[in-house]
């Protein structure tokens, strides 16, 4: 009966109580949303630089490097010379290390030089076809795959540089022979080759000289550039010596995703920090809103209350009356509010895939902080109708209808 009554006194003034839950609401999807963006990111940065130790690339920004060269996110520093790259690449301190060559895209989507064993750095399998073994023949990934409905046989041009726009390469079509297992990283959003499509499709000379001499060129590494390289060292001291190594001897760098993605965190949680305090305060308003509903409220019920008192009802009850209403406002709030958080993400992860080619799921739950976040909403509640729910109990009801 108390519950009844206290979800039908919730609307007793319902423009007081849509406002409180729209307030409550806000914050807690807003919160919502942090939480699974903060999560979701952190673990695909981290799952996609697993078994990377450095990335040797061209002297600049190695944020940059890590960036563009790890996640796909962002324009390379520059491009290096192969022949001197590969002297290191044969280093004995280096357990595996994969080439990256970059240039083209093909409607949006990287084309990205590289070996097989980028496949297997990301657990990636060949669902169907084969894997890439001669010029111009190219793997997949699962997303692009689906988004451009694209199957084994399937041929295409490619497009210089990065922009979807680009000058079309009408010299050589890239074939498709293989469609890689679905991730969840990044090579999903790749177009993978060997590292000779990208040096052949950028030989200025191709037009000029005959079939033979061209084949010759293009088997030849000399005067070659990629754009960088993947390094796994056996023990841990590739990892600290190389860096200085690298910057000393060479006009390249070796930068650490480690180290880079840590700064990244740092710089990207400052500003959910500063989100999520906000958050809070217009959580804190939304209590401060519910409050000023039961106060005022209180005032308008007394008789209503006293007539409870008489008909049986405890000090105790009309307590738990006032609580049971501040708490049906912080549950709508909750509820509508971790909904309208995931409708938001789904709007930021189409937004991030087109951009990025980085997708968030909506539909996940971080139980652990979720659970908090609900518990503080509750306690938001609590909170907002002490006062209230004292006075209820205090309430003389002699007085109350000795007045009426």
């Amino acid at each position: 009966m108390i519950a009844k009554l206290a979800w039908r006194n919730t609307w007793f003034k319902p423009l007081n109580t849509v406002l409180s839950v729209i307030l409550l609401m806000a914050s807690v999807a807003i919160i919502t949303v942090l939480i699974l963006l903060q999560k979701q990111f952190e673990e695909q940065f981290s799952s996609n630089a697993d078994d990377i130790d450095l990335v040797l690339g061209a002297q600049g920004s190695p944020l940059q490097l890590v960036l563009s060269s790890v996640y796909q996110v962002d324009a390379p520093p520059g491009n290096i010379d192969y022949a001197e790259a590969k002297t290191w690449m044969q280093n004995p301190f280096v357990k595996t290390a994969i080439p990256l060559a970059f240039g083209d895209n093909y409607l949006g989507f990287k084309i990205v030089g590289t070996t097989p064993t980028y496949l297997d750095k990301f657990n990636a399998k060949i669902v169907t076809g084969k894997v890439f073994s001669n010029n111009f023949e190219v793997v997949l990934g699962a997303a692009i795959a689906e988004k451009l409905n694209m199957k084994v046989g399937d041929t295409f041009l490619g497009s210089h540089g990065d922009a979807k726009e680009g000058e079309k390469h009408e010299e050589a079509a890239y074939k498709v022979v293989g469609i890689a297992s679905k991730t969840g990283k990044v090579i999903d959003n790749l177009i993978l080759s060997n590292v000779q499509s990208v040096w052949a499709m950028h030989d200025t000379h191709e037009h000029e000289e005959g079939e033979e001499h061209h084949a010759a060129a293009l088997n030849s590494e000399e005067g070659k550039e990629i754009t960088a390289v993947l390094l796994k060292f056996r023990n841990k001291m590739g990892i600290v010596l190389w860096p200085r190594l690298i910057a000393q001897n060479t006009k390249m760098q070796a930068a650490s995703p480690a180290i880079e993605i840590n700064r990244l965190f740092t710089l990207f949680g400052i500003g959910l920090e500063a989100l999520t305090y906000l958050a809070y305060g217009i959580m804190l308003i939304s209590g401060i809103s519910i409050f000023i509903a039961l106060f005022n409220t209180l005032k308008e019920r007394k008789y209503e209350f006293a007539l409870l008192r008489v008909n049986g009802a405890s000090r105790f009850q009309l307590l738990q009356l006032i609580l049971i209403e501040s708490l049906v406002l912080c549950v709508i709030g909750f509820f509508f509010g971790t909904v309208l958080g995931r409708i938001a993400l789904i709007f930021i992860s189409k937004s991030s895939d087109e951009e990025f080619k980085m997708a968030f799921n909506p539909l996940e739950f971080v139980w652990e902080k979720e659970g908090v976040l609900f518990l503080i909403t509750i306690f938001v509640g609590v909170l907002a109708a002490v006062i209230p729910a004292v006075k209820a109990y205090k309430l003389n009801i002699s007085k109350v209808l000795a007045n009426a």
